[in-house]
């Protein structure tokens, strides 16, 4: 058992979770996955991906016999030097960052590919949430432009609820990548727009045959006005004057997947 808060794993899990978080889980290619829920669905989803899994006698008793893996008994005092969450469960695993190109991506899948691609957004609750609305609706895989929020960060893996394992994530796309692509893989361009003609249940429809990928811009400064994007607007029929990047990326991304059924 792991009883010292000066043991070479405490020091190792702590530096994936503080202030130079994103350069160490960058130079390892690991990053820490917290709760009982996504620690079961990167068992069960990604077991390739564990690394070593951390556990109190209360944790081990929470996630049940488990096998084949790297683990490592703690302290709970342990535990509590290692988390990020104010209330440990008792349980944390070190998992590896899946290596992904963009063109592996469209070669491993079939038919008509939808994919969700994330222009410098900034906020790591819009990131978490945009996983997990792609994860529900459908979505063949997400995609983060370079000056993105890193997609592996804490609070972006807890806000997917598990969907970290389920949808294929590609980071540092740029704009000329996703173009190129685009181009490549005869995939048409969408992009929400508040002022544009073109009516977002009308482009769901004309999009639920053919691949397309469906942009969405920076919390602040919104979509590059260079692109060559079909631009769609989400028809706000209330007061409200607009809605918020991860609402209104849940509200495309349901439109896409209700027409293609």
């Amino acid at each position: 058992m792991i009883t010292s808060l000066h043991s070479p794993h405490v020091e190792a899990v702590k530096a994936l979770l503080g202030s130079r978080g994103v350069k160490a889980r960058r130079e390892s290619q690991t990053y820490v996955v917290e709760s009982l829920q996504n620690i079961r669905e990167l068992i069960n989803n990604a077991p390739h991906q564990v690394k070593t899994i951390y556990l109190t006698a209360d944790g081990q008793e929470k996630l049940g016999p488990v096998s084949g893996f790297d683990i490592q008994e703690v302290s709970p005092e342990v535990m509590k030097a290692m988390t990020d969450t104010v209330t440990p469960q008792g349980l944390l695993a070190i998992a590896q960052i899946p290596s992904q190109s963009l063109s592996q991506l469209f070669s491993s899948q079939k038919g008509a590919l939808k994919l969700a691609y994330f222009w410098e957004i900034q906020d790591p609750g819009n990131a978490g949430t945009v996983i997990r609305a792609a994860d529900a609706f459908g979505f063949d895989g997400v995609l983060f432009s370079d000056k993105s929020v890193d997609a592996y960060s804490p609070k972006v893996v807890r806000s997917s609820a598990g969907s970290h394992w389920h949808i294929p994530i590609i980071e540092d796309v740029t704009l000329e990548a996703l173009l190129s692509a685009a181009q490549e893989n005869s995939s048409e361009l969408y992009a929400t727009d508040a002022d544009a003609d073109l009516d977002l249940l009308v482009a769901a429809q004309e999009s639920a045959s053919k691949s397309a990928i469906w942009i969405f811009g920076n919390e602040a400064r919104g979509i590059p006005r260079d692109l060559p994007a079909k631009r769609v607007a989400i028809p706000i029929n209330g007061k409200a004057e607009s809605l918020n990047l991860a609402t209104a990326a849940s509200v495309v991304m349901y439109a896409v997947s209700a027409a293609r059924k």
